[in-house]
């Protein structure tokens, strides 16, 4: 079996629609979606539009819970552009999501963790900075999950782990954004450090999974003239970058 993991679109619908590509010439037996899909600076509607009629094993993230939410004062301003641009019957769409899902026996769909979709699976934020997670750390964090797959988004980095007992923890990254800064619960920064669209397949070989990495071209700087239209400067640098802040150009950080 070859899954193909898609996780936080945050609505790029060009990065989509390349990363689509690459799987149909690639060849896969499903496409899962881990949530984060709408939220950001560039086209959640035309994003939902594209995905709904797929019908994916999708999962909800952080952005879709918080844009459910309705909460305005509370809303960073992805999630306002996103309740603003999408239409009733997408709100709908994104509201029916389950926050985690099995699939089959040996697969379980997550956003962040089994337990919380805010919380790091693989990497650990410390008051110095964001460093890969130990071990115990991401053994404490999966829990009783009995899946021998899981697969995860949330920090936009792709990275597999394999557990003492034989799970495997895999996340395949970002499609739509390589970098945010964040200060939760120390600011930190999370940066693939280029700008290529990123998901991952993973494939069962009898009783183990295999996982191969993709970083696929589109049009970024597309991508990142759009987001600076929609007066999202820090998001037109991640989107053409990879990273926060470029090399003597002051700036505020993408706020994912």
């Amino acid at each position: 079996m070859k899954i193909a993991a898609l996780s936080d679109i945050h609505g790029n619908l060009a990065a989509l629609d390349a990363v689509l590509a690459d799987i149909r010439s690639a060849g896969a037996d499903l496409i899962v979606n881990l949530g984060d899909i709408l939220s950001g600076a560039l086209y959640p509607s035309e994003t939902a539009d594209r995905l709904m009629p797929l019908s994916l094993p999708t999962i909800r993230g952080n952005h879709e819970r918080q844009v459910l939410a309705r909460d305005r004062a509370r809303m960073g301003q992805s999630d306002q552009w996103a309740l603003d641009c999408l239409r009733p019957d997408q709100l709908d769409w994104i509201d029916g999501l389950p926050s985690t899902l099995p699939v089959g026996e040996d697969v379980l769909l997550v956003h962040g963790t089994p337990e919380d979709d805010l919380t790091y699976f693989l990497e650990t934020v410390t008051p110095s900075g964001c460093r890969e997670a130990t071990p115990e750390e991401i053994e404490l964090r999966a829990g009783k999950a009995a899946s021998k797959l899981i697969l995860c988004g949330h920090t936009h980095l792709q990275r597999a782990r394999t557990l003492d007992d034989g799970r495997l923890i895999v996340n395949p990254g970002s499609v739509g954004l390589q970098a945010y800064e964040d200060d939760r619960p120390f600011p930190h920064r999370m940066e693939m450090g280029s700008p290529h669209a990123r998901y991952a397949f993973v494939t069962r070989i009898g009783s183990e999974w295999t996982v191969e990495f993709r970083a696929i071209e589109y049009d970024w700087d597309a991508a990142s003239a759009t987001a600076k239209a929609n007066g999202r400067h820090d998001w037109a640098i991640a989107l053409r970058s990879g990273r926060c802040r470029e090399k003597l150009l002051t700036s505020e950080p993408a706020r994912y």
